[in-house]
């Protein structure tokens, strides 16, 4: 254990009382605790806040970029360098590419004013695509406005490597005190450590500040109640962030920029997880974005993903983590894949005590990219059990995907992967494909294959299902020889039993919702905490009534969030399922706990 966990201060406390070289952390440019950079506001008040790079930190000059609000001065918005990975599919090997990546916080309106060092554009596009930003062009600059946050790429003559990757993110609206003994404060200026980790007790709150800058892994390890926030950047650290045998974690706002090895976070044998906001650039080998391994009641929501190797995998056993996956949500984000696959599910598991992933919700997403060579690991959406791994109640809605450079839209098999299964997965057993749309010429055909009559698919769904503006659903004009399949395109072998193709107003189910999730929850008074409904006979739309103060629901997932505020004790409150053919209801007590 380092200074800091043992004395239990606060970094300011423990560098005032000790000094900077006994302490555990030593700094590198500015004092932790300066204020933030410059700040703007117009009588309307919209807001704009920016941060500065510290000295040795590299920047990209390929483009500049600057911000204003209305009737406001305008604002440099620094530039960093990312990283981005390109692979020779005849060698294996390519070359690692710079980026660009600014960042800002802001409120109301902004516009925002790229110039690209290259000089005059000839063609410009800013992705996603579903967002259809209004943009200008003049000369050797792009200029659009903003009226919330967004994370976008500015792509400029149809560079998508020396590209600029903006977040123009909130307003921070949680800023701890820099003297709080419960916060390990990280003001603007380079930081490190003298071993490479910060390892966070429970109970405390790691606080990056806009312009902080550190260089070192996070971990919660067998802890509780505790945060990494801040509008910082963990810079060229080794695995980013790693949660392990840990609950009530939350990871909020922070850019993990070029880690040196691994992935950018890793949750592993955890409960009660949140990852909000996060912006991830990797360009090493298994340079995975978000990896989760034997975790339960885990949202990912509004991250930017661009890596290379998958952008969110989610695994049952590897290494020392053991257990079921269940009640995952990923919602409201962004997700490129330089290489292998924007999401993948169900690779690793346990051979001798077999395991199950269930409860996986991925809503409103945008994939960007996805670029894989090899046959077995493409797939935009790759949902592979092996070893001995049970996949069941996946929900996929609103996804939209762009045109990619190489794979498959969907990949979704039953597997005995040699290279790194010892057993084949069990099966896939629902899976509900809702409003996915795909726009592009690059996409393979698509892979359903079951293993065999004993480790099959069974009932998936697919509703308003749209390739290149056409629905692939009941009602379409189609050779009555040909299937469904074929028409979208895919292949499905005869292990592949009970597949649906519904346009958007088809009735999903003959009978009413049966609620299946648990009849109680326990929640931790002002930490994160999220219980997922869940239920049979795919329904469309979820509510609830009397939740405790601090929490919410999200009527399109089923997802019930936040932090409970009172009700310590706890309460009872009514929540619901509703399809088509009607609504079920079950009351859920809710217990509160103090931290």
């Amino acid at each position: 254990m380092n200074d800091i966990q043992s004395t239990g201060l606060s970094r300011r406390t423990i560098l005032q009382a000790a000094g900077a070289t006994a302490a555990a952390y030593s700094l590198i440019g500015a004092t932790a605790g300066t204020a933030r950079a410059d700040e703007t506001a117009s009588a309307s008040a919209d807001k704009l806040v920016t941060y500065p790079i510290p000295s040795g930190v590299p920047t990209n000059a390929s483009f500049s970029v600057k911000a204003r609000t209305a009737g406001g001065d305008w604002q440099t918005i620094p530039v960093y360098r990312a990283r981005a990975k390109w692979i020779n599919a005849d060698t294996g090997s390519g070359p690692v590419y710079n980026s660009s990546v600014a960042t800002f916080d802001f409120e109301g309106t902004v516009e925002v004013a790229v110039t690209s060092s290259k000089g005059t554009i000839a063609s410009a596009k800013v992705r996603p695509l579903s967002y259809d930003t209004k943009y200008t062009v003049s000369g050797d600059t792009v200029t659009f406005t903003l009226t919330e946050p967004r994370n976008l790429s500015i792509e400029i003559n149809g560079e998508i490597f020396d590209n600029l990757q903006l977040h123009a993110n909130p307003i921070e609206t949680q800023v701890p005190d820099a003297d709080d003994p419960d916060v390990l404060y990280f003001g603007p200026g380079l930081h490190t450590t003298t071993d490479n980790v910060l390892k966070v007790p429970s109970g405390k709150t790691v606080y990056l500040a806009g312009g902080a800058v550190l260089t070192s892994r996070v971990e919660f390890v067998n802890v509780e109640n505790s945060r990494l926030i801040g509008r910082g950047v963990l810079y060229n650290s080794p695995s980013g962030v790693l949660v392990q045998y840990s609950k009530n974690i939350e990871i909020d706002g922070i850019l993990v920029l070029n880690p040196s090895s691994g992935y950018s976070v890793t949750v592993g044998q955890s409960k009660q997880v949140v990852i909000r906001d996060l912006h991830s650039y990797s360009a090493g080998q298994w340079g995975d974005g978000i990896d989760i391994f034997s975790s339960e009641d885990v949202l990912i929501e509004g991250v930017w993903m661009r890596n290379s190797d998958d952008c969110i995998a989610i695994y049952t056993h590897r290494w020392d983590y053991y257990g079921d996956v269940r009640n995952v949500t990923v919602r409201d984000s962004t997700l490129w894949a330089d290489v292998a696959h924007p999401v993948n599910v169900g690779t690793h598991g346990n051979t001798d005590a077999p395991e199950t992933i269930e409860n996986l919700v991925l809503s409103n997403i945008d994939i960007l990219d996805h670029r894989e060579p090899q046959m077995d690991y493409q797939g935009c959406i790759a949902l592979n059990p092996g070893d001995s791994n049970l996949l069941k109640n996946v929900r996929l809605q609103d996804i939209r995907v762009e045109d990619f450079r190489w794979g498959q839209l969907i990949n979704m098999r039953v597997m005995y992967n040699t290279k790194y299964n010892t057993s084949i997965g069990r099966g896939i057993d629902g899976v509900y494909i809702k409003n996915l749309s795909y726009n592009g010429t690059h996409a393979n055909p698509s892979i359903m294959v079951g293993y065999d009559a004993d480790h099959a698919i069974k009932n998936v769904t697919f509703q308003n299902l749209v390739i290149n503006g056409k629905t692939i659903a009941n009602g379409m004009k189609k050779p009555g020889w040909y299937r469904f399949e074929d028409m979208m395109p895919a292949y499905a072998n005869e292990h592949v039993v009970n597949t649906r193709f519904l346009n958007s107003t088809e009735a999903t189910s003959t009978d009413k919702p049966v609620i299946t999730s648990p009849e109680k929850a326990t929640a931790t008074k002002n930490q994160v905490f999220n219980y997922l409904i869940t239920a049979d006979n795919l329904p469309t739309s979820f509510a609830a009534e009397g939740l405790p103060k601090g929490l919410s629901i999200d009527t399109a997932t089923g997802l019930i969030s936040g932090k409970v505020r009172d009700n310590v004790g706890g309460c009872t409150a009514t929540v619901s399922a509703t399809n088509s053919v009607g609504t079920a209801t079950q009351t859920v007590t809710f217990t509160v706990e103090h931290a």
